[in-house]
């Protein structure tokens, strides 16, 4: 098995997020069967190509927190109905993403 994440696996699977639920890096490098390559997820993330139109607001970390520095982040996901926790957190238990779930898939 190749141990490098492609780009573009993550694109897809971040495509994949359908509006009001959020994914963590390590579950998307889990379901691309590299469990312990969460960081290079990100930074697949933080180098989508121009005019890639990906909702990457829909990735946090594992804790539920946004991505240092993008402010903009919480109020793309808060437009979504996304909640938030009082430690400025996503709230997991509610909206983590369950691409095997039909009710909250594309």
């Amino acid at each position: 098995m190749n141990n490098t994440i492609r780009p573009e696996e993550v694109y897809e699977l971040v495509e994949a997020i359908p509006a009001g639920f959020v994914a963590t890096y390590g579950q998307l490098a889990f379901l691309l069967e590299r469990p312990r390559q969460s960081r290079m997820v990100g930074r697949a993330l933080s180098h989508v190509p121009p005019g890639l139109s990906l909702p990457c607001h829909r990735v946090v970390n594992h804790a539920g927190r946004t991505a240092p520095g993008w402010t903009e982040q919480r109020a793309l996901l808060e437009a979504e109905g996304i909640p938030f926790r009082r430690n400025g957190c996503v709230d997991l238990d509610r909206c983590l993403w369950n691409p095997f779930d039909d009710e909250n898939s594309n």
